[in-house]
């Protein structure tokens, strides 16, 4: 996770995870380890806010507490850093999750099926008499 959080390969910590701000590489220009297969999605966004929302609500009370400023004040320094907090650590998040995944061996990056993928629906068919089974 600590490659991922540098925005390198998880495989070697040579080669650079992304091709442009989150975009993910096809393959690590050093090893050539897929990195296609990665499924971040959503969690990276999330986890991002969590962060950077106990960082600012932290600060935004510890400074209440100890200067009572005008609200415009709040406005000026919390809006910036929240907006610079998490535009900064966005990549890094996303970084260790796709190393935690390259890591666990999850959504293709180990070998054989992937253990996470749903199970096939079974398919019904319908026979002379009416009656479906499965196949």
């Amino acid at each position: 996770m600590a490659r991922g959080l540098k925005q390198r390969c998880p495989a070697c910590g040579v080669g650079r995870i992304y091709t442009a701000y989150l975009k993910v590489a096809h393959a690590c220009p050093s090893c050539g380890t897929e990195l296609h297969h990665q499924r971040a999605d959503d969690a990276p966004p999330y986890f991002t806010m969590i962060i950077v929302a106990h960082v600012v609500i932290g600060g935004m009370l510890a400074l209440e507490r100890a200067y009572a400023p005008d609200s415009l004040v709040h406005m000026m320094i919390w809006v910036p850093l929240t907006i610079g907090l998490s535009l900064w650590l966005l990549p890094m998040v996303k970084g260790a999750l796709i190393a935690l995944q390259w890591a666990l061996r999850m959504h293709g990056f180990g070998e054989g099926p992937d253990p996470a993928a749903p199970e096939p629906i079974p398919s019904r068919v319908s026979t002379h008499t009416g009656i479906e089974r499965e196949r």
